[in-house]
């Protein structure tokens, strides 16, 4: 069960339990590929919206999600390389409303070192909407982040 208290859209309509390995594609690449966006939980809605911003502007993305690491790391390299390119000109993105620690293991191999976007203190208190946009977990926050990696 995946429990949260705020409240979500229902991103996967399919009944197939996906995430039974740890991480599937959970949104392709329109136009051409040159981002893979990383995230868990109620991040994986950011993810989507940042991808939609992505394409509008002809940049390719795909939304991983990934709510168990270790659940994917256990799986054939097959299927990794399937959800996780070794293409180091895509750029991977991991967007974690936590901490970053772990997420460099995926973004590490991509264009100009990826990009690992979250916190690595703690947080404070207020309704997620606030606290989103205080920290700079918002679409208008992370596409800029984005397009400075990938003209580097």
């Amino acid at each position: 069960l995946a429990l949260t208290r705020q409240n979500l859209p229902q991103l996967r309509k399919s009944g197939e339990m996906l995430s039974a390995r740890g991480a599937y594609v959970l949104r392709r690449s329109e136009a051409d590929r040159k981002v893979i966006l990383i995230a868990t939980g109620s991040e994986v809605e950011l993810a989507c919206k940042v991808r939609d911003e992505l394409e509008r502007r002809g940049i390719g993305a795909d939304v991983v999600s990934m709510p168990c690491m270790e659940l994917f790391e256990a799986q054939d390299e097959a299927y990794k390389h399937e959800v996780l390119p070794h293409d180091p000109s895509i750029l991977r993105v991991s967007i974690e409303a936590g901490s970053t620690l772990g997420w460099e293991r995926y973004t590490a191999f991509s264009r100009n070192g990826g990009l690992t976007i979250g916190l690595d203190r703690f947080g404070a208190s207020a309704p997620a909407k606030d606290l989103f946009a205080r920290f700079g977990f918002t679409t208008e926050a992370i596409v800029p982040k984005i397009l400075d990696k990938l003209s580097a």
